[in-house]
């Protein structure tokens, strides 16, 4: 029941959603076009359901190649590869709303696991990997919620990125994933819905963890 509410949820939302934002996506996609160079969409491959890969949407918000230049597939704050456009976009999370395309295809649904690269996924022990990879993947999630700083937290390592994601980010996203694969219910991914939009006017309000007071503690690593 709850798998055909949160799809019934997910087609209701992300419909009503596409026809609201067009007054925003036409000026974006336009200016996108005309500026930096010239891409509009970027086009990445994530891990899905049951791991399978699909092409998820956003708007480009760095340069071309930018896995292969600076730090790789982590970004940063203030990060030389995003374009001045691009900046605003990742602030104000604009770049991230082309998913809705992928939630009417039903690759990914409103709420879930954020989808990663294959990559990164990888570093999931490969019990993780099997129970995230059991779930549909989400535009937003607890995981989205708590790290919606991740690039001021990464901005902050002095020392080996990849080290620092993979120890001290990973067994926490992974922890979160996993308390939302036990609690996940119509309530539940409202409340996320909700938080979502919360954390982008307040990025260090500790409402999270007021609303669901039995989450993973924070790893240390990532205070």
């Amino acid at each position: 029941m709850y798998k055909v509410s949160k799809r019934f949820l997910d087609l209701l939302i992300s419909s009503a959603a596409f026809i609201v934002l067009l007054p925003i996506f036409i000026p974006v996609s336009i200016i996108l076009k005309f500026t930096g160079e010239g891409e509009v969409f970027y086009f990445q491959s994530r891990i899905g359901l049951d791991a399978k890969d699909f092409k998820i949407f956003k708007f480009a918000t760095m340069l071309k190649d930018s896995e292969n230049l600076g730090t790789g597939i982590y970004t940063a704050k203030n990060d030389t590869r995003i374009l001045p456009f691009g900046n605003f976009l990742r602030k104000s999370k604009i770049n991230e709303l082309p998913q809705i395309i992928n939630i009417l295809i039903g690759d990914i649904s409103l709420v879930g696991p954020r989808p990663l690269i294959r990559r990164t996924f990888e570093l999931y022990s490969v019990k993780d990997q099997s129970i995230i990879s059991s779930m549909k993947p989400g535009l937003t999630g607890i995981g989205s919620v708590v790290f919606r700083n991740e690039e001021d937290i990464l901005s902050k390592v002095d020392g080996d990125l990849e080290s620092f994601y993979e120890n001290h980010i990973t067994p926490y996203k992974a922890d979160l994933e996993k308390w939302y694969k036990q609690k996940r219910s119509f309530l539940c991914d409202l409340k996320i819905i909700f938080l979502t939009a919360w954390v982008i006017f307040f990025k260090k309000s500790e409402l999270p963890w007021k609303l669901f007071k039995d989450l993973p503690k924070k790893n240390i690593g990532i205070q």
